[in-house]
């Protein structure tokens, strides 16, 4: 039986003519794909997004500005593609981060504080073009500006009065100019100042607890004022009614020529250590009683608790 042998060559032969075509589609693909990749990566034809811009520098140093949105080509080699600015509002952190920053208020008193400005760039040729890293720049002119003022006010502005502090630095930003007849933030850099946050302003940690040892010893103080002032109005008091009293007597039993004023002074003094003898009898053997002549002698008296003696002893000390 014979062979089908030219049916068997022409399977042969469609096979090869596959996998050659497969393999050749597989080349072609990957170069085209290789090619596209490469182009992509010098960025020979590169994607201008919404809210961004392209800067470019051509050969011979002319640098420009791309706005509009979409794809765009560039010759390799001849130009190249400097940055890419965000148009968005963006963020600059007082500093240059997030953590506070320590400054000395008026007063010499050591704060943290922290802040952030937001801004948006409207000219891409004064930004990127006639600015060398503007970034920088802005990040230095924007802390100049806020320690400036910051360290221009006292203290408890600082922490009480911080909402008319903000107005005062986004005014400034905005407004004003950074020297004497200098251009403004936003002419200097053609960007719009958005607005400006205060995010914080506190004392460091050892000064709030030196304050509070200091409120504490205040409060202290101020209980020990008022304290002595109550007794020094009590003391007034009796002061003024004793003056009165000695006035009221003097005027009820003394002489109009006065030679009754020494008796009155011995009688008051009499008082006083009757008084003293009322609080404390136990032991108390002495007894003052008025006199109002010198040459009377102070009359002793026995203790209250002596034993009597009887009669008989007394009649023998006689005898004796």
């Amino acid at each position: 039986m014979a062979t089908p042998l030219p049916s068997q060559l022409l399977r042969r032969s469609f096979v090869k003519t596959v996998l050659r075509r497969l393999i050749a589609a597989i080349t072609v693909v990957g170069l085209i794909y290789g090619l596209i990749a490469v182009v992509y990566a010098t960025k020979t034809i590169f994607k201008v997004k919404m809210n961004y811009a392209v800067v470019l520098e051509r050969f011979g140093g002319i640098r420009q500005a791309v706005t509009d949105v979409g794809w765009h080509a560039r010759l390799p080699y001849f130009t190249r593609i400097e940055q890419e600015v965000p148009l968005m509002n963006q963020t600059l952190q007082l500093g240059g981060t997030p953590a506070p920053m320590r400054i000395i208020s008026k007063g010499n008193v050591a704060l943290w504080t922290s802040g952030v400005l937001t801004y948006r760039i409207r000219n891409l040729n004064t930004w990127a073009i006639e600015n060398l890293s503007p970034l920088d720049l802005l990040q230095g002119d924007y802390d100049g500006i806020v320690k400036d003022i910051l360290q221009a006010q006292q203290v408890d502005r600082l922490i009480s009065d911080r909402e008319s502090i903000k107005e005062a630095i986004f005014t400034a930003l905005k407004s004003r100019p950074i020297n004497i007849g200098g251009p403004t933030i936003e002419k200097k850099y053609g960007v719009e100042v958005v607005s400006f946050v205060l995010k914080e302003t506190r004392f460091g940690d050892k000064l709030v607890e030196a304050s509070e040892e200091k409120k504490r010893r205040e409060l202290i103080a101020e209980a020990d004022n008022y304290a002595a002032d109550q007794e020094a109005s009590r003391i007034r008091k009796l002061y003024a009614a004793y003056l009165d009293g000695i006035q009221n007597l003097q005027h009820s039993l003394g002489r109009d020529d006065g030679s009754s004023d020494t008796a009155l002074l011995q009688f008051l003094t009499q008082q006083k250590w009757a008084t003293a003898y009322e609080k404390q009898q136990l032991g108390q053997n002495t007894v003052v009683i008025q006199n109002t002549r010198d040459d009377t002698p102070a009359v002793t008296l026995p203790a209250f608790n002596a034993p009597n003696r009887s009669e008989g002893e007394e009649d023998d000390q006689t005898a004796d």
